[in-house]
């Protein structure tokens, strides 16, 4: 039965290698998996979904205003996997929401930015998703991270700012809400 999956974590919670190993054994079985990745995301490049362990693939590039049910008829495939699915627009999500009625559809993404705000695609995925897992990372002091804080070049934390900063030279890290609130406490002094 097909359905609509969205896998969530926090920074290095190993979201895109999860993704990586489950198109591997898809594949392995003979599926075709089409892989979608929004071109906002430019860290590795175009075109290529990477894990921080290695692991790299071809995706294809989803722009914002592009139709997804155009990209899965251009591309044919059993299964749709989208990395960094926190980036896709609302309408974005409906398509693949369609879309899973016939095919499985795995979206893996953040669920909050650094304001411990939804993204759009975060939360349209959650209002229509079937199967919401989060996938687990903890803070430096062992806590369950649920926060990605933002830091500067210069390792001072961020509390303010845009959303998405294209080209910043932000650094995240996965923290618990106990090390953001006590870090956090300290940039407002």
């Amino acid at each position: 039965m097909a359905k609509l999956y969205f896998k969530y974590g926090c920074m290095n919670s190993s979201k895109s290698a999860n993704l990586l190993m489950i198109k591997h054994n898809y594949e392995e079985q003979g599926f075709k998996v089409l892989l979608l990745k929004p071109a906002i995301d430019v860290r590795e490049g175009k075109s290529v979904i990477k894990s921080r362990v290695g692991l790299e693939s071809a995706c294809v590039m989803v722009h914002h205003l592009d139709s997804i049910q155009k990209l899965f008829e251009e591309n044919p495939a059993d299964i749709i996997m989208v990395d960094e699915a926190q980036f896709l627009t609302e309408a974005q999500v409906d398509e693949l929401y369609e879309i899973a009625f016939h095919h499985n559809v795995i979206c893996f993404g953040l669920l909050s930015d650094f304001q411990q705000r939804l993204f759009e695609g975060s939360k349209r995925l959650l209002e229509l998703a079937e199967s919401l897992q989060e996938i687990k990372t903890v803070c430096k002091c062992g806590r369950r991270a649920t926060i990605n804080a933002r830091f500067d070049g210069n390792g001072k934390l961020i509390v303010h700012g845009e959303q998405v900063d294209i080209g910043g030279n932000e650094k995240y890290k996965a923290m618990c809400k106990y090390c953001y609130k006590s870090l956090k406490e300290e940039v407002e002094e």
